[in-house]
């Protein structure tokens, strides 16, 4: 049963800053949850292609190099896996200002380890049933 908790509970971390990355997965850690933390979002995709019954959100922020930014990935991700709540942080953008076109949660960069954790428990409460 352990097992399938902790899976419900893995967030997918998409961001190419490492120092970032790795800060979000330590503390998403310390809050009892799996992560997978991928650099872009070209990774994100083909991860989820073959994985997304297991993703419980994707985290993502926009700016990113590859062939997709974090907002491309989101509506992507809801056409394809719709079941998967999205959070979105950026220093730079605001999904709106980015083209995201579906309702995701956002969180502003700097943002304080509170308001990540909020804005994941915030994101994880959109979850549609599947």
């Amino acid at each position: 049963m352990a097992a399938i908790e902790q899976k419900e509970r893995l967030i997918l971390v998409v961001e190419d800053e490492a120092i970032i990355r790795d800060f979000v997965c330590e503390i998403l850690g310390d809050e009892g949850f799996s992560t997978r933390a991928l650099e872009n979002a070209d990774e994100a995709e083909n991860y989820l292609n073959e994985n997304a019954d297991g993703v419980s959100l994707l985290l993502t922020d926009i700016l990113m190099p590859g062939s997709k930014n974090g907002a491309e990935l989101a509506n992507l991700s809801v056409q394809k896996w719709p079941q998967i709540p999205i959070l979105i942080m950026s220093g730079h953008e605001t999904p709106e200002s980015s083209g995201v076109t579906h309702p995701v949660t956002f969180i502003r960069k700097p943002w304080q380890i509170g308001q990540l954790i909020d804005g994941v428990q915030a994101a994880l409460k959109t979850r549609q049933p599947e």
